[in-house]
């Protein structure tokens, strides 16, 4: 099927079109970068606004309709053009929000002023996901005048803070974003220059977790050694998450197997930074425990710091912690399983409360059919060696969102970024001629898509 779509000279047609297209399209990337997108509450939101308008004018100079949709959150972009009569409409998803810096002494360059070093180009957003919505405009403008396919593009606003309206647009706005296929560009590829489609993703809960043995904060000199003081009991509790091993102890948790692919600690350790001498935690292979079990990770701290702390017994103490679930694990029937386990295991007769701070659903796709050979035969076509189908051990709830609302389309979880992408973190990049591949291979899903509904 992948040699029937689309001819060598088409091909080479599209690869060379999309070389023109880089500058332009780079530019455009460097220019949505600029923008201080963070949709978290306590950075300026008028810049979400403006990434938002700034999203909406790309899309309208490519001919679609388009309009800003705010439902009690962020603000999205849903933009469509039809297509041929009869051929499928395919839905690009993307977001336009993005983390924030973090601590900007970290970053070798300014986080919001996009700078190439090594044919990366470095920069807050760069990867994730500004160049997911650059990928789209990119393989429109491949097909300028004469596109094969029907296109909605929706770009969401709040992806970076959970999602929260985007039940809600989908109900009130589903009808605009109903396709055939779904494109995600959210997601990473295997390694630089293999390609990957993403099959499986973990589902999270997020909670708090505050331990509590005193009324107020007492001398620890008169008083310790009799007194439990929070901090300690706090760290007891989230002791007793972890085997010695490192397997997290909670019964009743579903657990997968990942897919069987060459995955070594050596590759671990220089993706993750593990420290010499650190060892890995866990049992089973590397990619089921990253990929497909549950992990507990304690993410945030309240106690007093180092630098103000006094000789006090602390009253108090709350812990982050964010858990990952198998990719079929029900969020909520987790949530009340660690719930449980913590209350039941309060050293000393601490008082625990534990509150549920966010959650999402994992993913797994049956991904056979003729969209996914289509996707698949662009992908080879793109980077010239066969894609893999890979899970990602992070959490991305709204692809859950999408395969309830729409059940019979295919979804296809792509991504611009690679192993050293560092989305979130400090000096996140995105990997230039990565980059020119995925727009290829979007441009060539849409020429393959097309020919399919005309044969």
């Amino acid at each position: 099927m992948s040699d029937s779509t689309i001819s060598p000279d088409r091909l080479q047609s599209l690869r060379q079109r999309i070389g023109e297209l880089m500058p332009a399209l780079r530019a455009d990337l460097e220019a949505l970068t600029r923008i201080p997108s963070v949709s978290l509450e306590a950075f300026d939101q008028a810049q979400v606004e403006a990434s938002a308008e700034a999203t909406a004018a790309l899309l309208r100079a490519e001919g679609l309709a388009v309009e800003i949709v705010r439902e009690g959150g962020r603000p999205a972009v849903i933009g469509h053009v039809d297509g041929p009569e009869g051929a499928p409409t395919v839905l690009l998803y993307a977001h336009h929000d993005v983390q924030p810096p973090g601590d900007e002494a970290l970053w070798d360059s300014p986080p919001f002023e996009p700078t190439e070093r090594d044919g990366r180009l470095y920069g807050r957003g760069a990867a994730d996901d500004k160049a997911g919505i650059m990928a789209h405009i990119a393989a429109l403008r491949a097909h300028a005048g004469a596109l094969p396919v029907g296109v909605t593009v929706f770009v969401e606003g709040e992806e970076e803070i959970g999602s929260e309206s985007l039940a809600t647009i989908l109900e009130r706005h589903g009808d605009k974003l109903r396709s055939d296929a779904i494109v995600l560009a959210d997601s990473t590829n295997w390694a630089v220059g293999e390609p990957a489609l993403t099959t499986t993703l973990r589902g999270m809960i997020r909670v708090v977790v505050t331990v509590s043995t005193l009324d107020h904060g007492i001398h620890s000199g008169m008083f310790g050694g009799a007194v439990p003081d929070a901090i300690t009991a706090l760290v007891r509790l989230l002791a007793t998450l972890h085997d010695d091993a490192g397997n997290v102890t909670l019964t009743g948790l579903n657990e997968g197997v990942a897919a069987d692919l060459d995955f070594s600690e050596e590759r671990l350790r220089e993706e993750s930074g593990l420290l010499d001498g650190v060892s890995t935690i866990g049992s089973g292979s590397l990619l089921s425990r990253i990929w497909t079990k549950p992990s507990i990770t304690t993410i945030g701290i309240d106690a007093p710091s180092v630098a103000t702390s006094s000789n006090t017994l602390v009253p108090s103490a709350a812990a982050k912690l964010s858990m990952r679930l198998a990719p079929d694990q029900d969020d909520l029937a987790a949530f009340e399983i660690l719930k449980a386990h913590l209350l039941e295991h309060a050293p000393w007769g601490a008082k625990v409360e534990v509150t549920l701070d966010d959650r999402g659903l994992g993913f797994a796709a049956d991904a056979q059919g003729p969209v996914y050979d289509q996707a698949r035969a662009a992908f080879a076509d793109a980077w010239g060696v066969q894609p893999v189908d890979i899970g990602v051990g992070g959490s991305i709830p709204f692809v859950a969102a999408f395969a309830e609302k729409f059940p019979d389309a295919a979804i296809l979880v792509t991504g611009v970024e690679d192993p050293d992408t560092r989305a979130h973190g400090a000096n996140e990049s995105l990997h230039l001629e990565e980059f020119e591949r995925v727009c290829l291979a979007e441009a060539v899903l849409f020429e393959r898509l097309g020919a399919m509904s005309r044969h």
